[in-house]
């Protein structure tokens, strides 16, 4: 079994640090891929770490998954609330999925408020900035681990 999990990164998040702090930190998406994949390591996990403004690449990230990847923890940012493309690609994977934000979705507007991801996650996390990531991995950890000794 791979042990290997994926963490996608949606639009604008490229922008981390710089982009609204007061709502999304000070922390970079480079000082996340850090944290990420130290958490990743101390479970003997690795962590292919991407980040993209496109979509459809996004889309073709989660299709390879299905043969490379023990999981997808993954924040579609802005693509969250609209895409059923990421969605279809989710469920087909067969993965197990975590939705992370760094944000409270549901004290933002209303049109956060619902997500398109949540339907083919395990389990989401939001509302504990950067350290949502660590969280993420630490449950996908738990997920693999039970998964390996069903």
């Amino acid at each position: 079994m791979s042990r290997v999990i994926l963490i996608l990164n949606g639009p604008n998040l490229n922008l981390l640090g710089q982009r609204e702090p007061d709502i999304y930190g000070r922390t970079s998406l480079e000082d996340i891929r850090a944290l990420a994949s130290a958490r990743a390591t101390g479970h003997g996990l690795e962590a292919d770490f991407r980040q993209s403004n496109e979509e459809g690449e996004l889309v073709s990230w989660i299709q390879g998954a299905r043969t490379t990847a023990a999981g997808i923890i993954i924040n579609a940012a802005a693509y969250t609330h609209t895409s059923v493309a990421i969605l279809d690609a989710l469920l087909a994977s067969g993965l197990p999925v975590i939705e992370v934000h760094l944000s409270n979705i549901y004290k933002r507007e209303e049109f956060r408020h619902h997500s398109f991801v949540s339907r083919a996650a395990t389990g989401v996390i939001c509302g504990f900035g950067a350290q949502g990531y660590e969280l993420a991995v630490d449950a996908m950890a738990q997920l693999l681990n039970k998964a390996k000794t069903a």
